[in-house]
């Protein structure tokens, strides 16, 4: 029997849980669905990823206002796929940011990430026909920015650290709660998608960056919130353990003259006992091992994913 497509077959509802993690800082998850979060300024929010559709972002906004009913003022995307982007016009938000090189992403590859996040995801699409169009930022930066929060609330300090899920992932560090937003540069115990990454930046200098915060609350693109350095360093060494396993496994047979097929078997026996009940493995890693195959070939930018393309790789990968 064949495997269903993606995340195709994945039509059960998640349960959502909101947690205060600090005075006015909020983390919305969802077994193993993307999360989000919100931070208090003196008279107004930070919000963080946008979620796939105007309709699920409501209903998280609605999780919000039962804490607090400060007007957003900035929504925060950490890079440019669709699912972290797309519901950003319900937060009627003056300002919205995502770094240099996502704005590049959208205008290169926006409209088919949105394609094919559809087709492979579609529980998270609550109401397509709302959504207005590509989200674009108003306003970029190239590796550092900062938001002031006013009175005694501190400031958040959005930060690039390096090539890794894609080619332009921020985080957002709020120092006075020592939380980070790291969005999919880490997963708690969720499965990595790479099939935009940059798995060798990202399993070395990236994540030693983002580890360098020494945050005591993370909040990664899925799975629970890390809270406690040990469990926040926990979080980034499990994300480096699946990229290395894949460098490892996918190098071998790239470097013994093997296929891609053969890649992806071996990578799947090897990682499997490990991650393989992570939210989402069996979706993500065929789109991870053609990616990180075409790294092993000398493609450094990512090929663009298309519906096509990415029922080819899945077809092409199965038994």
């Amino acid at each position: 029997m064949a495997k269903p497509f993606a995340s195709s077959a994945d039509t059960a509802p998640k349960k959502e849980t909101l947690e205060v993690l600090a005075d006015g800082v909020y983390a919305l998850t969802a077994e193993g669905d993307p999360n989000v979060g919100a931070i208090e300024g003196e008279d107004f929010l930070v919000a963080f990823e946008a979620r796939a559709t105007p309709a699920a972002a409501r209903d998280w906004l609605t999780k919000l206002r039962e804490h607090t009913d400060k007007p957003v003022k900035y929504l925060v995307l950490t890079h440019y796929h669709a699912v972290r982007v797309l519901g950003a016009s319900a937060f009627e938000a003056e300002h919205i940011i995502t770094s240099d090189v996502t704005k590049k992403l959208i205008e290169e590859r926006g409209q088919q990430d949105w394609d094919s996040e559809f087709g492979r995801m579609p529980r998270l699409f609550k109401n397509p026909e709302e959504i207005p169009g590509l989200t674009w930022p108003t306003e970029t930066f190239a590796t550092d920015h900062r938001i002031e929060l006013g009175g005694d609330r501190g400031a958040i300090e959005l930060k690039f650290c390096g090539r890794g899920h894609t080619a332009g992932d921020i985080v957002a560090w709020h120092d006075k709660s020592k939380t980070l937003f790291a969005g999919d540069l880490v997963e708690a115990e969720a499965a990595l998608y790479t099939g935009d990454a940059f798995h060798f930046d990202w399993s070395t200098t990236t994540l030693d960056n983002v580890k360098a915060f020494r945050a005591e609350n993370l909040i990664g693109g899925r799975g629970a919130i890390a809270k406690g350095t040990a469990a926040t360093d926990a979080a980034i060494e499990q994300t480096r353990d699946f990229l290395k396993g894949m460098i490892e496994h996918v190098g071998n047979a790239h470097k013994n003259g093997g296929t891609l097929k053969d890649a992806f078997r071996a990578t799947h026996e090897a990682l499997s006992p490990k991650f393989g009940m992570w939210p989402i493995f069996e979706h993500c890693l065929p789109f991870d091992v053609q990616r990180l195959w075409d790294e092993f070939d000398g493609i450094d930018w990512p090929r663009i994913w298309t519906m096509e393309r990415d029922r080819e790789v899945w077809a092409q990968l199965q038994d």
